[in-house]
C-alpha cells in the first residue's frame, strides 16, 4: 500500500478542470488499495477541514496558499510518516499571487530539500510565454521560470500532459537529471449514457431529426472567439443542423452570440451545468463535435478526451501543441488552425457520410480504451512509485 499527498489549486465541488482531474487520480489511486490525502483551499460556506470520501481524505487547509497557510499545512504533513510522497497539480494560474506565488515554490522546494519529502509534479501549463500580453504579463512569465527552476532544482519526477512541456520545462533544469515523463489527461465524464437516454435528448434538442453538432468546453475567450467564427460558417454549410453547446458558460456564451445573430436562436441549444451522468448521454447525443483550439487539439485537453471515450467523431484543428498521433492515427477529423470553411466542410461530409464517421468513432473509442483511460494514468504513478521503493 502506498501513501500519496496531493496538493492541487481546486477540488470538487469546486469547478473546474483540475478539480475534476485531481479527483479521478485521488479516486483512482485509493480504488487500487492506497492511501490519499488531498490538500486544497476551504470550500466556502463549509467549514469542515477534514473529510473523507471515497477512500480520499480531503485537507482543505491551504486557505489562499498564504505564507501561514502553508506553515500551517506543513505541521499537518509532518504528523505524517516520512517520507511523504507529494503529488503537486501544477498550473502558475491556480494557486493566487497573481499567478506569481513564489512563495509556495520555496516551500515545496523546503518540503523536500530539508523535510525530505519525495516531490512529483504534475504539469498541466508550465508558465506564460513572452510578448502576447502586457508588461505585467511577461514580469508574470519570468515569475513563472523562476517558480519552474524552484521545482525542477527538488523535484524527484515532473510528469506533463503533454511532451511539448518537456521541452519547455528541461532547460530549467538547469543541468539537473529529472525524471520527466508525459501522462495524458483522461476523460473525466465515465461513458454512462443509455439508448433511452441518448433517444431522449435527441428528442429535445432535435424534435425535427436534425443532425446534432456538439461543442463541450469551457467556453474561455480564445476558444470562445473560433467557434464564433465557425458557427455560422457551419450552418451555412449544412442547414439541417442545430449546435448543442454543453459545459460551464454554455448558456452565457449562446446568448451573447444570439446579440449578433439573432436568425439563429433555433439551431443553437446550451445546457447549463450537467452532472457527469446527464452530460454523458447529451455528448452521446452528438451525431459529431466540434472542437476547436487555439493551439491545436493535444492530450491535456479533457473535453476532447471526452469526446474520444465516447466514441465521437471530433472536427478539430492542428496547432502547435498537437502531437504527432492526432494525424497518425485518424481518430479525429484535422483541420488547418484558422480555416473555418475546411472545419465547416469537414462537419458537412461527415454528417452525410455516416460510415466514414462511424470508421473514425470506432477509431477513437478504441485508441482512448488502450491509451488514454483513468487506469493508465494510475498505473504509471503506482508503477513509478513501486520503482522508487524497490
Amino acid at each position: 500500500m502506498g501513501s500519496w499527498h496531493i496538493l492541487t489549486s481546486e477540488f470538487p465541488p469546486h469547478l473546474g478542470g483540475v478539480a475534476d482531474y485531481t479527483q479521478l487520480v485521488a479516486t483512482g489511486l485509493a480504488e487500487a488499495g492506497d492511501q490519499v490525502h488531498v490538500w486544497c483551499p476551504a470550500e466556502k460556506h463549509n467549514h469542515q477541514e477534514s473529510i473523507t470520501v471515497s477512500g480520499v481524505t480531503v485537507h482543505r487547509r491551504l486557505g489562499c496558499f498564504s505564507v501561514a497557510d502553508l506553515r500551517r499545512a506543513g505541521r499537518l504533513l509532518d504528523g505524517f510518516p516520512g517520507p511523504r510522497r507529494v503529488l503537486v497539480q501544477w498550473v502558475p494560474h491556480g494557486y493566487g499571487w497573481r499567478s506569481m506565488n513564489l512563495p509556495l515554490c520555496l516551500w515545496l522546494w523546503s518540503r523536500a530539500v530539508i523535510n525530505g519529502d519525495h516531490l512529483e509534479v504534475m504539469v498541466h501549463e508550465p508558465f506564460l510565454v513572452f510578448g502576447e500580453g502586457s508588461w505585467r504579463q511577461n514580469l508574470a512569465a519570468v515569475v513563472h521560470r523562476l517558480m519552474a527552476i524552484l521545482q525542477m532544482s527538488a523535484a524527484q519526477r515532473v510528469w506533463v500532459s503533454i511532451p511539448a512541456w518537456e521541452r519547455c520545462l528541461h532547460p530549467y533544469a538547469l543541468g539537473r537529471r529529472v525524471s520527466i515523463r508525459w501522462l495524458p489527461i483522461p476523460s473525466n465524464v465515465p461513458v454512462t449514457a443509455s439508448p433511452h437516454d441518448v433517444v431522449a435528448v435527441r428528442a429535445k434538442v432535435a424534435p425535427n431529426g436534425e443532425w446534432v453538432i456538439g461543442h463541450f468546453g469551457t467556453y474561455g475567450r480564445h476558444i470562445a472567439a473560433m467557434l464564433g467564427r465557425i458557427t455560422p460558417v457551419l450552418f451555412d454549410a449544412e442547414p439541417r443542423a442545430v449546435l448543442l453547446l454543453l459545459g460551464s458558460g454554455a448558456v452565457l456564451w449562446r446568448d451573447r452570440l444570439l446579440l449578433r445573430y439573432p436568425n439563429l436562436s433555433k439551431r443553437i441549444c446550451a445546457t447549463g451545468p450537467l452532472d457527469r451522468e446527464a452530460l454523458s448521454s447529451h455528448i452521446a447525443a452528438c451525431d459529431l463535435l466540434v472542437q476547436p483550439y487555439p493551439d491545436g487539439i493535444s492530450t491535456r485537453r479533457g473535453t476532447a478526451m471526452a469526446g474520444l471515450s465516447h466514441g465521437k467523431t471530433i472536427v478539430t484543428n492542428a496547432g502547435h501543441l498537437t502531437e504527432a498521433f492526432w494525424a497518425e492515427s485518424g481518430v479525429v477529423s484535422l483541420t488547418p488552425l484558422g480555416n473555418v470553411q475546411a472545419m465547416a466542410q469537414a462537419a458537412s461530409w461527415l454528417l452525410n457520410h455516416p460510415e466514414d464517421r462511424a470508421v473514425i468513432g470506432n477509431a477513437a473509442a478504441a485508441l482512448y480504451a488502450r491509451r488514454f483511460e483513468t487506469a493508465h494514468t494510475i498505473a504509471a504513478l503506482r508503477n513509478a512509485a513501486a520503482q522508487d521503493a524497490g
